[in-house]
């Protein structure tokens, strides 16, 4: 792999690199189960969720400051009682996967968690990503869980695997 650096990725600066990675997902691929590309006021808002929830974005860019890869985590589910467990996403532009740049930034992502008193990472990944649930279980993540055909993309159904890793943190879990 070129020479690298991991960034802390903000509006201003990766927005449109993080954009056309997530729309070029969108549009080609079953990583996201949406249909339709996302606009530039969607990253204003995607931005500030991420700002006001405390999680991170994560990302890579080469020598020249161009964004390679990107990933962060958020909200699992809003009931309170989850509030120990997130819900991770990672991409890597088209033009630079299979260089070791996912495993890079979710290593950087499970890093941030542990900072974070996070307790259970859990990672959706369509049941067709070979390579996806391969890094995860690389890196010590199980499989917990398939909800079978719960997508439609592409004319197809699409059933989606859930992978967990549990965190030694918080030291002191607490109600409330």
């Amino acid at each position: 792999m070129s020479e690298h650096t991991i960034v802390r990725c903000s509006f201003e600066r990766h927005a449109d690199a993080i954009l056309e990675i997530f729309n070029e997902a969108i549009l080609h691929s079953t990583a996201l189960y949406d249909y339709n590309a996302r606009t530039r006021q969607s990253m204003v808002d995607w931005f500030e969720a991420k700002r006001t929830g405390g999680f991170p974005v994560i990302g890579i860019e080469d020598g020249d400051g161009v964004l390679l890869a990107f990933g962060s985590y958020g909200t699992f589910r809003v009931f309170p009682a989850f509030k120990y467990t997130v819900e991770h996403s990672v991409y890597v532009h088209k033009d630079h996967r299979g260089r070791g740049l996912g495993r890079t930034v979710m290593k950087e992502l499970i890093a941030a968690a542990r900072e974070n008193d996070v307790h259970a990472m859990i990672g959706g990944i369509d049941a067709t990503n070979a390579k996806s649930i391969a890094l995860h279980e690389q890196l010590g993540f199980k499989h917990v869980g398939t909800l079978p055909q719960v997508g439609f993309k592409f004319g197809r159904w699409l059933d989606l695997t859930f992978y967990q890793l549990l965190l030694e943190t918080p030291a002191h879990p607490s109600d409330g």
